[in-house]
């Protein structure tokens, strides 16, 4: 999901996917990884980092792929999330041992030596079963093509979002008619915001959580608000780096200033702001995870892409794709039934958008059971407005970049060092990245091949 450690997923997954489970009929815990049909013809090992809430999810539509096609057995594992995952994943790949499908994050893909340790898929077999490049957002299917060949199918989109508690916005009178929260359009306005609501927010609590000491929803939180700016990375050799440091310090000094006037507690960092969210406090920013934590606690709330304080509509985005792993013997029926697995479980989105995530199959955001989906279809625009890390091999959730970059936005955020200063620290840790050699590969972001 894009969560920063484990033990978060476990504490609020496992509570949201009982409840996502139970809403649909679903057996929480589904048939799992030991669930091999017996007369099946062709056996799919699948890899996947999905614990949680999001997990019980996928366990679901496994079984439904099960019952739909019987003559393919589905080997599912669970693996452990963030970095050990990848690790596995890639001494597989590099030993010939790899799984027939699997999943990663879109940014990840990149860095993953497409071709040496990822396999492209077949559009033509994928568009066999009901999948085509058509179906999805240009930026998005960009995203996941390298030197002109796919290597990653999107199943979502996960974003980051701004979740507001209606109750307290109704007494400060921070909600129009429709029941959503005014619009945002510039920083000012979003202080101001913030200010009533703060007037509003009972004693004790802080008025908005924002992980201030989490590197990860930081850079995250930076990402959003830098692509507002228009601000960029590196040029389209990869042999520059074109970071802006106004621009940077800008997002900075705004980060910051959520703490230095007094609406943003340190003491309530991570999970006690969400904690502090379901007890009242007005305001947390967090990823569409925690849209089933929220809903199952029965609080009334909306959630919409962070506040476009900067002018432009941009918030983080991440998403979760099917991958083939490098087999050197991949193809025949066992690379077909994989195919036929990835399109089923993207084509059957609507049950994982249950969890919070936007499909990245664009067909289901046009159903009626989508749009009945609260909050999933208030912040559906998200699709439209991605702000997501670069398009080098050091990019991607909990990758290096978030790394070596995040603790530098953390020490702006809590006052350790200037934004201006952190500015510069950060493009020059951006130089420094761009000159490495990928380990995987030993070529760098410039020598990657990594343009659509």
């Amino acid at each position: 999901m894009g969560r920063p450690d484990l033990n978060r997923r476990q504490l609020l997954g496992g509570l949201g996917g009982l409840l996502v489970a139970g809403s649909f009929g679903f057996a929480a815990l589904g048939t799992g990884a030991d669930a091999l049909a017996a007369d099946a013809d062709t056996r799919v090992r699948y890899w996947n980092l999905f614990s949680g809430g999001d997990g019980y999810n996928m366990i679901a539509m496994l079984d439904a792929f099960r019952k739909a096609n019987p003559d393919i057995a589905v080997k599912d594992s669970t693996l452990q999330w963030g970095s050990p995952f990848y690790t596995k994943l890639a001494m597989a790949a590099a030993g010939n041992r790899a799984p027939d499908l699997g999943v990663m994050h879109l940014g990840r893909v990149t860095g993953f030596s497409p071709g040496r340790f990822l396999d492209p898929w077949d559009v033509g077999l994928l568009a066999k079963y009901g999948v085509r490049e058509a179906d999805f957002s240009p930026a998005l299917w960009k995203r996941a093509v390298v030197d002109g060949k796919l290597y990653a199918l999107p199943l979502d989109i996960h974003v980051q979002l701004c979740f507001y508690r209606k109750d307290v916005l109704k007494k400060a009178g921070l909600l129009g008619d429709d029941g959503r929260i005014v619009p945002v359009t510039s920083a000012d306005e979003w202080f101001d915001v913030l200010k009533e609501a703060k007037k509003a927010t009972r004693k004790g609590l802080q008025t908005i959580g924002m992980w201030s000491t989490d590197q990860n929803f930081q850079w995250w939180f930076f990402v959003a608000f830098y692509t507002q700016l228009g601000g960029t990375w590196f040029d389209a050799a990869r042999t520059e780096v074109t970071f802006d440091t106004g621009k940077a310090t800008q997002v900075l000094q705004f980060l910051r200033r959520h703490i230095t006037d007094g609406y943003c507690d340190p003491g309530f960092a991570g999970l006690a702001g969400a904690e502090q969210f379901l007890n009242g406090s007005p305001f947390v920013w967090e990823g569409n995870w925690s849209v089933p934590v929220y809903s199952g606690a029965e609080v009334d709330y909306g959630a919409t892409p962070l506040p476009p304080v900067f002018g432009k509509q941009a918030t983080h985005a991440e998403s979760h794709a099917f991958v083939l792993p490098h087999q050197s013997d991949r193809g025949g029926a066992t690379n077909e039934a994989a195919h036929r697995l990835a399109a089923y479980v993207v084509r059957h989105a609507r049950q994982w958008a249950a969890g919070g995530h936007i499909p990245a199959y664009t067909p289901t955001l046009a159903t009626a059971a989508y749009k009945a989906l609260n909050p999933q279809s208030e912040y559906v625009s998200a699709m439209d407005h991605q702000a997501t890390e670069p398009k080098v091999w050091f990019a991607g959730s909990t990758g290096i970049l978030a790394q070596r970059v995040g603790p530098i936005v953390v020490a702006s955020t809590m006052g350790s060092t200037k934004p201006e200063t952190a500015a510069r620290r950060m493009k020059s840790t951006l130089t420094q990245l761009l000159a490495m050699k990928n380990p995987m590969d030993g070529r760098t972001a410039a020598q990657g091949g990594a343009t659509a």
